[in-house]
């Protein structure tokens, strides 16, 4: 079953599919098709059934793949914790260290990380020029 903020985008890009093909349709019925699609009588009882839950691999020991102030990385989760629907705090433990500081005369060096992350899997803190510093490929 997809997370809840996967479904809306399924939901999303079926309704701007049929729209191209003139045949435009609302977002609540977009919403409707998707839940049919995955087997529930409507969108309540498919939100329901999928809850707030996180992604399959937000659970310790679980894999994931993402960058870190834009560093690609493979990591182990080491724990989470859900904060509040839909955002999530994660330790990860990277497979290869990842350089944190920008300097060419510096560096420093982190394979341990937390960092919290949404529904879509970025975080809100940004760096200078507006890329999430933590981005979880879902």
């Amino acid at each position: 079953m997809p997370t809840l903020a996967a479904a809306k985008s399924q939901a999303k890009r079926l309704r701007e599919r049929l729209a191209a093909e003139d045949m435009p349709i609302s977002h609540g019925h977009a919403l409707e098709l998707v839940a049919h699609q995955h087997g529930f009588r409507d969108w309540n009882a498919f939100h329901a059934a999928i809850g707030n839950r996180p992604p399959d691999a937000f659970v310790p020991g679980g894999r994931v793949q993402g960058r870190y102030l834009g560093q690609a990385f493979d990591a182990t989760i080491l724990a989470v914790d859900m904060l509040r629907p839909g955002w999530f705090r994660l330790e990860l433990d990277l497979d290869n260290a990842v350089d944190v500081v920008s300097f060419d005369s510096f560096s420093n060096f982190r394979k341990r990380i937390r960092g919290t992350v949404g529904p879509s899997g970025l975080s809100r803190e940004r760096s200078s020029v507006g890329q999430p510093h933590l981005e979880i490929d879902l």
